[in-house]
């Protein structure tokens, strides 16, 4: 004879109910300070899309003639710093993963790491006083062979603080952000696929051609979309670092430069009144859409390539 038996439900303790409790409270909480952000900046961003020159001594004419110029800047110095970072960035992920030796590997991590900790007030001092100085010389010189070429045509900046230096900061900030990214990934290749590269006569750059690169395609790729969203925000250092005039030029060397949203508001806001707050905090808004819309493109990349996960 047989009897039914009733599933006991297990007695939940305590603790875990505090700690589950908790951590619903700890994420819904990054939601609701997301969306508070989001409504002060749509707020006070209304009374400042529709002004004109009248309205805010800022203006030039209306408000979107005067966050355009801030946009292309903010978006060439990133892309700029991009295209120096990703290739460095993957190469020093690419030595420490699979060229050196295991101590010097751990040593390097390291200190890559640790430059994610410097702050952008660091890397500003010392674009300014080190790497501006430095880079103006080949600046003259690009321009004396190369003017012809318009990326690098003159007049040349006496100063050296030109936009390309701007993403040369810009690149050694990132630079932690992708290689970290970009190693991680790197050692999830399935060592399986590199012996079995290296059993069939490859070299170990064929192997990495053709084991490790295309595993960790999706992987770079979203590291250097977080890369460009860090890019896109920074302030103090590009603000310290760029000689703007608020220009839209594609000119890399000369003293006409264009600006950053970021940077101008870091410099204009302590001088704004009235409307021209709300301009400020408007040109926010446009930056907090466009890094809102490049982050979002990097958690769709890593979450269609989720089997990347090392779990396989």
């Amino acid at each position: 004879m047989t009897t039914a038996t009733t599933p006991i439900k297990a007695k939940q303790r305590p603790g875990d109910s505090v700690f589950s409790k908790s951590a619903v409270f700890a994420g819904s909480m990054i939601l609701v300070t997301l969306a508070a952000v989001a409504t002060f900046l749509i707020v006070q961003s209304v009374p400042a899309l529709f002004a004109t020159h009248e309205d805010a001594s800022i203006l030039d004419s209306n408000f979107w003639s005067y966050v355009g110029p801030l946009v292309f800047g903010t978006i060439w110095a990133a892309a700029l710093a991009l295209v120096i970072a990703l290739p460095i960035s993957i190469g020093i992920a690419l030595f420490i993963s699979h060229y050196a030796p295991r101590r010097l590997a751990s040593v390097l991590g390291y200190v890559v790491d640790l430059l994610a900790a410097v702050p952008s007030v660091v890397f500003g001092l010392w674009g300014i006083g080190v790497l501006a100085p430095a880079v103006q010389p080949v600046y003259t010189w690009l321009v004396d062979n190369l003017g012809w070429f318009p990326l690098f045509a003159g007049p040349v900046s006496g100063t050296g603080r030109t936009i390309l230096t701007a993403a040369m900061v810009l690149a050694v900030m990132i630079i932690p952000i992708i290689t970290a990214i970009s190693r991680e990934v790197f050692l999830q290749t399935p060592v399986l696929h590199e012996e079995a590269a290296l059993a069939l006569g490859a070299t170990r750059w064929e192997m990495i051609r053709m084991s490790v690169l295309p595993f960790g395609r999706p992987g770079i790729i979203s590291a250097a979309v977080l890369g460009l969203g860090r890019a896109l925000g920074e302030t103090m250092a590009v603000a310290m670092v760029l000689s703007a005039t608020g220009a839209v030029t594609f000119q890399l060397l000369t003293s006409v430069n264009p600006s950053t949203i970021a940077a101008n508001i870091a410099l204009s806001f302590p001088e704004a009144y009235g409307i021209n707050v709300n301009v400020l905090i408007a040109t926010g808004l446009i930056l907090f859409i466009v890094t809102f819309a490049v982050n979002a493109i990097a958690r769709w990349i890593v979450a269609r390539r989720a089997e990347f996960s090392g779990a396989n």
